[in-house]
């Protein structure tokens, strides 16, 4: 079974959307935690989001899990008729 380009994009893309909201609450401190806050703000909010390096970490995190997948379909550990052999359906 051949995979098209497409659908590697789509399965990355995907697998990005995943790691970003993994990555989104490492590094957060709230204004709660800090002590500090605008009045009327809610204090659970973000004092700094740094979204530019979330973003960097996401796509390099997502990057080795997608590049760990891949190799593992090429070697033949996701294969459709393995894994429901493994799972005990018929295929």
């Amino acid at each position: 079974m051949v995979i098209q380009l497409s659908t590697w994009f789509a399965i990355y893309f995907v697998l990005w959307w995943v790691m970003l909201f993994v990555t989104l609450p490492f590094g957060v401190r709230s204004q709660h935690e800090d002590g500090v806050g605008a009045p009327g703000t809610d204090p659970g909010a973000p004092i700094l989001t740094r979204m530019g390096r979330k973003l960097i970490w996401t796509t390099l995190i997502s990057a080795v899990v997608f590049g760990l997948g891949m190799a593992a379909y090429q070697a033949g550990y996701l294969r459709l008729d393995r894994l429901t052999k493994m799972m005990g359906m018929p295929f």
